[in-house]
C-alpha cells in the first residue's frame, strides 16, 4: 500500500488537473456559443445563395467552366479541415479516418501515382497527413487563431484558379459538421465541378415566379459561382469550429468527471491507509504499555 504522503500528492495533482479541465470546459462553452451564433447567421444566407445559383443555372444557356465535368479525371484535390489544438476527443482522428477510408476506396490509384493532392487546414491536419504518404501542397497551421472570411476566400481563389487551369479535375472538401454538443457529422463533399443537381436540393418550389436578370443570366452566374464556392468553404469552417468547441467541451467535462472519481477513490484509499496507520500506532502503544507493566 502506498504511503500517506504519496497518496496526498496524487490527490493534489488530480485536483490541479481537475481545475484545468473545468476551466477549459468553460472556455469551450463560451466559444461554442459564439460559434453557434455565427453558424445561425450564415446558414440562411448560404441556403439563399444556393437557391439563387440554382435558378441561374437552370435559366442559363451556357455552361460555365466551374459546372463543366472534365472528360477524364486525372488529378484530384482534397481539402481537409482539422483543428489547431487537441484535447477535443476524437474530433480530428475520426475525420482523418474517414478521409483515409475515402482515399482507400475511391482514390488509392491516384495516391499511388501522385495525382492526389491535399490542402490541410489546422495544425492537427498538417501533422497527421504530413507524416504519412500524402502529397500535401498547402498547409495552414494556426488557421484558427483568427477566423476570417478573407482567409477562406484566399484558399478558395487558389483552388478555383487551379481548377480552371486544369491542374485539378475534381475538388473535395472534408470537415466536421456541427450536429450537437456531443455529436458531429463527418462529411466529404464534392466542391468542384459544381453539380447542378446538388444545388436544387434545397430550392423551394417557385416555378410560378418569373425573374428578370440584368444584365444577363450568364454575367450574374459568372460572378455568383465563385462567391457560392467561397461561402461553401466558409460555412464548412464555421461548422468545423463549432463542432470542435462542442467536442472539446464534452471531452473536458468527461475528464473532469473522471478526475472526480479518481479523487474519491484515492481519498478512500488515503482514509484506509490512515486508519491502518493509526491502528498500528495504537497497537504498538498498548503493547509497549503492557511490556512496562510486566517489567
Amino acid at each position: 500500500m502506498a504511503n500517506l504522503r504519496d497518496i496526498r500528492n496524487r490527490i493534489e495533482s488530480i485536483k490541479n488537473t481537475q481545475q484545468i479541465t473545468r476551466a477549459m470546459k468553460m472556455v469551450a462553452a463560451a466559444k461554442l456559443r459564439k460559434a453557434q451564433d455565427r453558424i445561425i447567421e450564415t446558414r440562411p444566407y448560404a441556403s439563399k445563395m444556393k437557391e439563387v445559383v440554382a435558378r441561374l443555372v437552370r435559366n442559363s444557356s451556357e455552361e460555365d467552366v466551374l459546372l463543366r465535368v472534365p472528360e477524364s479525371k486525372d488529378n484530384v484535390l482534397l481539402i481537409v479541415v482539422g483543428s489547431d489544438r487537441g484535447l477535443c476527443g476524437g474530433f480530428n482522428n475520426n475525420l482523418f479516418k474517414v478521409v483515409e477510408k475515402t482515399v482507400e476506396n475511391e482514390y488509392s490509384e491516384y495516391q499511388k501515382s501522385g495525382n492526389l493532392s491535399l490542402i490541410c487546414i489546422g495544425r492537427q491536419a498538417v501533422k497527421y497527413f504530413g507524416k504519412r504518404n500524402y502529397n500535401v501542397i498547402a498547409e495552414y497551421p494556426g488557421f484558427w487563431d483568427d477566423i476570417t472570411f478573407n482567409k477562406a476566400t484566399d484558399i478558395m481563389k487558389t483552388v478555383i484558379a487551379d481548377f480552371k487551369s486544369g491542374d485539378f479535375d475534381e475538388v473535395k472538401l472534408a470537415y466536421n459538421e456541427f450536429k450537437s454538443v456531443i455529436a458531429q457529422n463527418r462529411l466529404v463533399e464534392t466542391v468542384l465541378p459544381i453539380d447542378p443537381e446538388s444545388l436544387t436540393e434545397e430550392e423551394e418550389d417557385s416555378s410560378a415566379t418569373e425573374y428578370i436578370f440584368e444584365p444577363d443570366v450568364e454575367s450574374i452566374l459568372k460572378k455568383l459561382l465563385p462567391l457560392h464556392l467561397n461561402l461553401q468553404l466558409w460555412k464548412a469552417i464555421l461548422e468545423s469550429n463549432a463542432a470542435e468547441q462542442g467536442a472539446r467541451m464534452t471531452a473536458m467535462d468527461n475528464a473532469t468527471e473522471n478526475a472526480q472519481e479518481m479523487k474519491e477513490d484515492l481519498q478512500l484509499e488515503y482514509n484506509r491507509a490512515r486508519q491502518s496507520a493509526i491502528t498500528t500506532e495504537i497497537s504498538e502503544i498498548i503493547s509497549g504499555a503492557q511490556a512496562l507493566e510486566e517489567a
